[in-house]
């Protein structure tokens, strides 16, 4: 029996975002640095290839992503269009590009957040260098103004001595 109603629809998305934050928590965030930098090595190290493949699951966010949908699945009982073992499969298969969808959208979201504070972090050296020339221009008017200022009073001076 085929069954696909909005509530279906809405739950692959909403069921696609903790999928998506556990799969990119492990594989890139700091808190799990150590047991991944453990794991990316018995990747490498590991002399059997079904070892190597296991432990490359846990660097790789798309590779955890289908571990972490699968755990997601059984939890949750979540089915799509079937209500049967091929409606898991569809769920599956659904919410692993969903969720995967969103971590290239958060991947491309820093990416430009990164780009911009860059971007305002130069502009405002650029003003910074801008002022300290401004400041610096000003000082130099401002001797220039004083160095005048003094020839004027000295010739003053010297105008009012020669007169008296």
């Amino acid at each position: 029996m085929l069954f696909l109603d909005w509530q279906h629809l809405v739950g692959l998305f909403v069921l696609a975002i903790p999928i998506a934050c556990i799969a990119r928590t492990v594989v890139f965030e700091e808190v799990f640095r150590e047991p991944r930098e453990w794991c990316q090595k018995k990747s490498e190290s590991c002399r059997r290839l079904m070892a190597r493949k296991f432990f490359y699951l846990f660097t790789c966010e798309y590779c955890f992503s289908h571990w972490v949908t699968l755990v997601a699945l059984l939890v949750t009982g979540y089915r799509l269009m079937y209500a049967d073992w091929k409606g898991f499969v569809v769920a599956f298969f659904s919410l692993v590009f969903v969720a995967n969808g969103y971590m290239n959208l958060y991947s491309r979201l820093r990416v430009d957040i990164t780009s911009e504070k860059r971007q305002i972090e130069a502009t405002e050296h650029e003003i910074a260098a801008k002022r300290l020339e401004i400041e610096s221009m000003d000082r130099n008017a401002r001797k220039l103004d004083n160095g005048l200022a003094e020839r004027r009073d000295r010739r003053a001076g010297n105008g009012h001595a020669g007169d008296g």
